[in-house]
């Protein structure tokens, strides 16, 4: 499968794996943000658009997006998106990516980078169908696959990887405003 275009997916797979400085990773959001290692393990860094492959990234999700909103009627409003990298043992147990009580995250979207990956190697994504959630659909971390799930809808998570995985997650939003006030991006 290839999502993007080979080029582009090559570029983003040296870019996560050479020249990234990755953060631990943690759960919640604003005063709620902290680490939880019973919960996840793994290490991200925000996807700003400051090099050329990562404007490049930014520009192909922005076309999706149009082109979402145009078949699929969704207003998406904005895109965010972080590098996330599993090492071996590293996981993220069963969750939801929308925040509790906010509903701004619709789309979630994830790209993995991962050539010559093998069931073997773990690391798996395990989505949850609301309906039938005993019938989990398993995505092996394949570099070029995208994955693109309702973020209030199914619960997912990732299994433990037993060598270094890299991926971008990211999420479509709709603008929650109120008040005059804009709901930025994280």
């Amino acid at each position: 499968p290839a999502a993007l275009p080979p080029a582009l997916t090559t570029r983003l797979t040296a870019y996560a794996q050479e020249a990234i400085d990755f953060d631990p990773a943690g759960i919640g959001r604003a005063g709620q943000y902290h680490q939880n290692e019973f919960v996840r393990t793994d290490e991200i860094c925000w996807i700003q658009g400051t090099a050329a492959v990562t404007t490049a990234w930014l520009n192909w999700m922005d076309c999706l997006k149009a082109y979402l909103n145009k078949r699929l009627f969704l207003g998406l409003f904005s895109y965010e998106s972080h590098f996330a990298h599993y090492p071996p043992g590293s996981f993220y147990k069963r969750h939801m990516d929308a925040f509790q009580g906010e509903s701004n995250r619709v789309l979630s979207t994830v790209f993995y980078l991962n050539s010559d990956w093998t069931q073997d190697d773990g690391g798996e994504l395990v989505i949850y169908p609301p309906a039938t959630p005993d019938e989990a659909v398993s995505v092996t971390p394949l570099a070029g696959t995208m994955v693109i799930f309702l973020s209030e809808e199914f619960p997912h998570e990732v299994l433990p990887a037993r060598r270094d995985r890299f991926s971008i997650a990211g999420w479509f939003r709709v603008n929650n405003s109120t008040a005059q006030r804009v709901d930025p991006p994280r």
